[in-house]
């Protein structure tokens, strides 16, 4: 009896396939006059192979294989591909001499899976961007204001076109470094592409620049982001790092379709941003005794509320770095990773591999913490998980997105959480703000607009404890100045942050059992005296830390 091997055969029509293709490769090497190569046989440098990040020589279906000082030899399996040649262009850019090679599928797969005995494999896979610390400190030295960024903008875009794409990129994220933004839009319009930034929360027009520079722009931020470069209809999410010595910085890119073109967001998750100490927050003095107890309780969840940007995070980061020591065990789950601390076991959600919040906190517990920060809860799962932690022995730390801090309590039951427990598992509710704060060296001392005096009165009528405002100046405040060089000409210079907070009692927890509304629970916390963040906001400004702009901004003052 005869049997018929399938996967032999199979192995059989796989080779012969392979062999026409090289063939057929060997014989377009002839017509066009690019060299062939075959990288299975063919010595392959390590350190020219890491020229590229694993994702984008994958993407653009290259390799660069061989190296001699700025000489190097590119494999490609097709040259007039728009990602090889953007590959081409940016090597070139960095000053490096380029020889193309023509090279099967097969072959440059053999080259990629060397990529896994590199011991940067796993900053490669995300891309790497590297910027040295040298250029940082010029660009650092060198931009101050919004206008230089224009400067050093325009000046890029008229470079030639090889060297303009891969020092735009550059420029962008070094001048977002260097003004302390956390967020580049690139945003195309019928005709031109507006650039702005986002300068202590508020987005600034940069500069605009033409059509040609932006799709070069974007072709290669897909590629250092790891997203698909032939996809213009669809939205995309990938990432990046800056290497910048000692530490990496993350950059969030975010592509979506627009009439124009793609809008391209960056997030700049730069760990300096979010480096604060718990003293340096903004929060005053009685409420940040409180909470500098209540975080060293062992049991317990401590809330921190507001919509995205209120520096919720550089709280949380604040409070684990106050409570951390040897003898703590703590395990965190983000989206991201922001901020690095040694001696804390940090793991980031990653929804490929249905590693969320739900299941990371599962598996957290099961780690016998003696402390959990889980990012944000999102959903009654987390949820349940979360209070149940703060309930057997964890505590536990975490952020919603609601607009106060008795929000917090009225969300919880909305998403299915049983109101009893919320007292025994839940130890401060705290909600916060940003606001811009006016630069010391030019800001204006006014009187107190007539239309603005029976705002002050009314709001600090409400402080449950009038000693708290006592002494406090009613008749000026002050204006932002016309700009200066300590704050780069826009009369603001940082932000600080205004809290609010509810502590766990009883009267709270006999409230809350009633599943009330926000409004019955903040009568009910005005008794333990703290500022409200309306009454906080007008202290700040009486106080000629910020202006009525500001804070109306960020606040609503009618609450």
């Amino acid at each position: 009896m005869i049997q018929f091997d399938e996967s032999k055969q199979s192995r059989k029509y796989d080779q012969l396939r392979e062999k026409e293709e090289e063939d057929a490769l060997q014989n377009l090497s002839q017509k066009y006059g690019i060299p062939y190569v075959d990288l299975t046989t063919t010595p392959i440098n390590t350190d020219a192979l890491i020229l590229l990040a694993e994702s984008t020589a994958r993407t653009a279906e290259v390799a660069v294989f061989n190296r001699l000082n700025k000489e190097i030899d590119v494999a490609m399996h097709s040259p007039e591909g728009e990602a090889a040649r953007e590959v081409v262009m940016d090597l070139e850019a960095r000053g490096f001499s380029v020889n193309t090679y023509l090279a099967s599928k097969k072959s440059l797969t053999f080259a990629w899976d060397r990529f896994k005995d590199i011991q940067f494999a796993s900053e490669s896979k995300k891309g790497m961007l590297d910027v040295s610390s040298e250029d940082i400190n010029t660009f650092i030295k060198d931009v101050h204001t919004v206008e230089d960024v224009r400067r050093f903008i325009e000046e890029t875009v008229h470079l030639k076109k090889a060297f303009r794409t891969s020092r735009i990129v550059e420029v962008l994220l070094a001048s977002a470094l260097a003004t302390r933004s956390s967020d580049i839009h690139i945003e195309p319009e019928e005709k031109q592409v507006r650039l702005r930034m986002r300068l202590d929360g508020i987005l600034t027009d940069v500069s605009f620049f033409d059509h040609e520079t932006y799709r070069l722009l974007l072709s290669r931020l897909k590629l250092l982001s790891g997203l698909k470069l032939n996809i213009q209809s669809e939205a995309q999410d990938g990432r990046f790092s800056i290497k910048i010595d000692p530490s990496d910085i993350e950059i969030r890119t975010s592509i979506l379709p627009g009439q124009y073109g793609e809008s391209v967001v960056m997030r700049v998750l730069n760990p300096d941003s979010i480096s604060v100490s718990i003293e340096k927050l903004g929060m005053r003095d009685d409420l940040r005794a409180v909470l500098e107890h209540e975080i060293t309780k062992p049991n317990g969840m401590i809330l921190t509320t507001g919509p995205t940007g209120s520096g919720k995070t550089t709280t949380l980061y604040a409070f684990l770095k106050r409570v951390h020591s040897p003898e703590v065990k703590i395990i965190t789950i983000e989206d991201p990773v922001e901020y690095h601390l040694p001696g804390i076991v940090q793991t980031q959600v990653d929804a490929e591999k249905n590693y969320t919040f739900e299941s990371g906190l599962r598996a957290a517990v099961r780690q016998d913490p003696d402390i959990i920060m889980v990012g944000e809860i999102r959903d009654n799962e987390t949820a349940e998980i979360a209070i149940h932690a703060a309930l057997t022995g964890h505590l536990v730390f975490s952020t919603l997105h609601t607009n106060s801090a008795a929000g917090a309590f009225t969300r919880l039951i909305d998403i299915g959480i049983n109101s009893r427990i919320l007292g025994s598992a839940i130890n401060v509710a705290l909600a916060q703000r940003l606001v811009r704060t006016l630069c010391p060296a030019c800001k204006k001392e006014i009187p107190i607009p007539d239309e603005r005096r029976a705002l002050v009165e009314r709001i600090l009528s409400d402080v449950g404890d009038p000693t708290k405002i006592a002494g406090i100046q009613r008749e000026k405040v002050f204006e932002a100045g016309p700009g200066c060089a300590e704050c780069g000409g826009d009369g603001y210079k940082g932000r600080i942050g205004l809290f609010e907070a509810i502590v766990m009692n009883e009267t709270i927890e006999r409230i809350v059992e009633e599943s009330p509304s926000e409004r019955e629970i903040r009568k009910a916390a005005r008794e333990q005296g703290f500022l409200s963040l309306s009454q906080d906001a007008i202290l700040r400004v009486l106080e000629g830390t910020t202006t009525f702009e500001e804070i109306e901004r960020v606040v609503d003052l009618s609450v």
